[in-house]
């Protein structure tokens, strides 16, 4: 009698939608492709002015999808007042851009304690909202690969149940085949990296690589996901995405509509829509699970 070969192992895909919360009809377009099966997880902005309402629809939704948090000290205003956390603000009391805050971490100008402090804030504020604690987590604008953000969200989540963290880790397989950012993705993974074997040391867990940053216009090519998808390797991984009916309330705030963050939404949205996407994601071996089953495989394994 031949012997059965054994069957393989699945593979896992996390896909989480960025941003929920940052505005009404991005917040929309996430429940939208979370009802079609498309997202596996979405993480929330709390200090965005929409946060709120956007947890309510998700309710009235039937909580359709995992809801996670967003971290953020780079758009809208802190949680905490501007006069508690100097060193993160601008004259108009609101975070600074991502590129100022990098310039300022850089030279020492950004208090650690006020970091850890706004971050206290929003994580109490996301309990408040949605209940209870966020079983995935990752930052806005991937701050949290940069050591001071990093080991402060660290702690904050170490005294909340260690949750999904993700890992700013990309093969170096996808980074050769796929094109576009190339060196953002190589720089955010050179940092990421060491981020991420902080995260494990902390007991964080996360998947062991991330696929899908790039800048916007990338995402007007059909195969844009596909080939992500195609290209990687390895057991568990997760794709970042930033899906979105088109918002008229990120103007001024996600970018413009001259620089084409806003419109990345709709593309990526139309991406992910497409009966394509899952095609691909079935043929490159994956089964999408949310974040918490990674989590939970984690505590299992230890």
């Amino acid at each position: 009698m031949t012997p059965r070969t054994p069957p393989t192992p699945s593979r896992f895909l996390v896909v989480t939608a960025d941003d929920f919360g940052v505005g009404p009809e991005t917040s929309r377009g996430i429940l939208d492709l979370a009802v079609r099966g498309s997202i596996t997880s979405t993480v929330l902005l709390v200090n965005s002015p929409f946060a709120g309402d956007a947890v309510t629809t998700w309710r009235k939704a039937g909580r359709p999808i995992e809801l996670g948090w967003h971290p953020c000290l780079t758009l809208d205003a802190p949680v905490l007042s501007p006069a508690e956390v100097p060193s993160l603000v601008g004259p108009d009391g609101r975070f600074r851009g991502l590129g100022e805050l990098l310039k300022r971490l850089l030279l020492g100008r950004v208090r650690v304690a006020e970091i850890e402090a706004e971050l206290r804030a929003q994580y109490r504020r996301f309990v408040d909202l949605v209940g209870g604690p966020p079983v995935n987590v990752n930052a806005h604008h991937h701050v949290h690969v940069f050591r001071p953000v990093g080991d402060a969200l660290a702690r904050v989540l170490g005294e909340a149940g260690r949750p999904y963290v993700r890992r700013v880790a990309e093969p170096a397989r996808t980074l050769w085949r796929v094109p576009g950012a190339r060196l953002k993705r190589a720089f955010l993974t050179r940092l990421g990296r060491a981020a991420a074997r902080r995260q494990a040391a902390a007991g964080l867990p996360g998947c062991p690589a991330l696929l899908g940053i790039t800048d916007p216009p990338c995402v007007r090519d059909p195969q844009f996901f596909a080939r992500w998808l195609a290209a990687a390797r390895g057991q568990s991984l997760e794709l970042t995405c930033h899906p979105g009916h088109f918002d008229p309330t990120l103007v001024g705030r996600d970018g413009t509509l001259a620089d084409g963050q806003i419109h990345r939404r709709v593309w990526e949205f139309d991406l992910l829509h497409r009966p394509a996407f899952l095609d691909a994601v079935r043929a490159a071996g994956f089964t999408l699970v949310p974040a918490a089953e990674i989590a939970g495989r984690a505590a299992v394994a230890a």
